[in-house]
């Protein structure tokens, strides 16, 4: 009997394993949910970073609009800055969101000078509230909005030139 008790923790370790592994062999650590696709963009009003007065980001955005989260200490962010460069030569508008929890706006602007500034409008988000409302798991994140402020996609990581593409033909399928 004494032989049993001491096999308890063993067993209960081991039952345990089994459940973890059960989980870990069926969970997908680069899937990020796209809760907001299909749905309207957060009604959110940020201020601009040369300190004007806040934005309504639906009013921000145009048809087809891209909002792309990034960060001045984010390295993502600097290696998709060309591509976001590109794009905006290309005409695509584009809002950046600068999540700047703890940072000074002059750090987003140093970042901006440093790798371009592709945004027709530059909002920051300084207590994460745009960034909880959207969903964002890390920056750079960018979303896809359609001309009726609906998300139709979104990239969870630093944009290339063909996520880039492949992001704005999800504005072309029909609806």
């Amino acid at each position: 009997m004494k032989r049993w008790i001491a096999l308890m923790p063993l067993a209960g370790l081991l039952g345990l394993g089994v459940v973890f592994a059960g989980f870990g062999l069926k969970h997908n650590p680069h899937y990020t949910p796209d809760a907001l696709v299909g749905r309207p963009l957060p009604d959110v009003s940020l201020p601009a970073l040369d300190g004007g007065p806040a934005q309504s980001l639906r009013q921000a955005a145009g048809p087809e609009t891209l909002v792309n989260f990034y960060g001045s200490w984010c390295v993502p962010c600097a290696q998709e800055a060309p591509t976001l460069m590109a794009l905006k030569a290309q005409g695509v508008r584009i809002i950046g969101v600068a999540v700047a929890w703890n940072y000074d706006p002059a750090k987003t602007r140093a970042f901006l000078t440093q790798h371009g500034d592709p945004y027709a409008a530059d909002l920051v988000d300084r207590d994460g509230h745009a960034a909880l409302d959207f969903g964002v798991s890390g920056v750079p994140e960018t979303y896809l909005v359609g001309p009726d402020h609906v998300i139709l996609a979104k990239v969870a990581e630093p944009l290339t030139p063909d996520s880039a593409e492949r992001l704005l033909e999800r504005g072309n399928e029909p609806r």
